[in-house]
């Protein structure tokens, strides 16, 4: 029996997410948080205001600070929200405290979901592999958009899996040729912001880089552990 597959929209749509959640935030949390899983963090921790953040900081540490808000790189933080500038980061058996402006604050916000899942273009095949293979009967897949406003990237990538998971695959193409001409990869083409680079865009919407979901797990307070799955 397919799952009934429902698209929600932003930090509200995340409270409403039932089932199976896969938050959703192409451009840049969900795509990131894969990166920084393959170059061999020990441990994602995610959570939703830098002063939780800096927090687990100065109690938990050492520890690589990544966050960023309206894009730009937080103050006294390690590194910002890029997939190209982590590159450089050494990040092999450390801990990653990660907050950011949507992605970060839907992995908070969907209590209610029975498991939560992040989910981009980059490992989407792993993530309709294992919504599949849980049998799961309600799948909630939540756009976190920008800025208060929706984001194309997100939703087309909701329709990506939705369609995935209804055995009628799309096209990828398409979809990165309409994110290419919409406003929010707008900025990555400029290149005028050194925190959001122009690699970021093509790194975000490379199709199943990646062969693992990442599964959020409560592990401290306010505190959201990704952890790997592998498909």
């Amino acid at each position: 029996m397919k799952p009934t597959i429902t698209i929600l929209h932003q930090r509200q749509g995340a409270f409403r997410a039932r089932g199976i959640a896969v938050i959703i935030d192409v451009l840049r949390a969900s795509s990131t948080v894969c990166y920084l899983a393959a170059a061999g963090a020990g441990r994602i921790w995610t959570v939703a205001d830098e002063a939780s953040a800096k927090a687990l900081s100065r109690t938990r540490g050492p520890v690589v600070l990544i966050g960023e808000r309206h894009g730009r790189r937080l103050p006294g933080f390690d590194w910002g929200n890029s997939p190209s500038l982590l590159k450089a980061a050494v990040l092999a058996n450390q801990t990653v405290v990660l907050t950011t402006s949507n992605g970060t604050q839907g992995l908070a916000a969907a209590r209610s979901a029975a498991e939560i899942l992040t989910g981009g273009f980059v490992n989407a095949g792993a993530v309709a592999a294992y919504i599949r293979d849980r049998a799961a009967s309600q799948v909630s897949l939540v756009c976190m958009g920008s800025g208060g406003r929706p984001a194309l990237e997100d939703t087309l990538c909701a329709l990506y899996l939705k369609a995935a998971l209804e055995g009628r695959p799309l096209a990828i193409e398409p979809l990165r040729q309409a994110i290419g001409r919409s406003t929010g990869a707008a900025i990555f083409k400029r290149g005028d912001c050194a925190d959001m680079p122009p690699d970021d865009l093509r790194l975000c919407l490379e199709l199943d880089r990646f062969d693992f979901v990442l599964r959020a797990v409560q592990e401290l307070e306010g505190v959201i552990a990704l952890e790997p799955v592998f498909q």
